[in-house]
């Protein structure tokens, strides 16, 4: 009975993770659409344009993915919380950062050209930036998970 209050608990720290993450991606989507009814938009040059529509869809695709965990416990899993549901949510959780640290990215780009024009330095930030991400998000955990697990078994908490 103690593994499943334990499972129900981790399962319950998901949902509140992907809770955290929601409305800080739903603030930035709206701040993209309203973008586009900026004047200063319109003289962009049109790659920018269609790369700021691109980050739009990107960012749509991250809402629809973090909030997939919660539609999922509704529908399939309303009583209960599974080991495969913690699994589940944790990778869209996840996933659900891919095009988020992408959309961030482009928008970072687009507003270095609007600042400074489209050059190097504009295109050097916002990859910059993105390996941050991809660093901070992904490379940093996946390194702590390996070597959590080479270490003894009383230092691991």
């Amino acid at each position: 009975m103690e593994k499943k209050s334990s499972i129900e608990a981790i399962g319950q720290n998901v949902i509140e993770e992907a809770r955290m993450v929601l409305p800080g991606i739903q603030a930035l989507f709206g701040f993209q659409l309203i973008a586009v009814f900026n004047q200063h938009f319109s003289s962009l040059p049109i790659l920018e344009q269609y790369l700021h529509y691109g980050a739009i869809v990107l960012i749509a695709m991250s809402i629809a993915i973090i909030m997939t965990p919660a539609a999922y416990h509704r529908l399939a899993e309303q009583t209960t919380i599974s080991a495969f549901f913690v699994s589940f949510a944790s990778w869209l959780i996840a996933l659900a950062m891919v095009p988020l640290a992408t959309a961030i990215s482009v928008e970072l780009y687009i507003v270095g050209v609007a600042l400074i024009g489209r050059c190097f330095l504009s295109i050097s930030i916002a990859v910059g930036l993105f390996c941050l991400f991809a660093t901070l998000w992904f490379a940093l955990p996946l390194v702590i998970r390996a070597r959590r697990k080479q270490w003894p078994s009383n230092t691991r908490n």
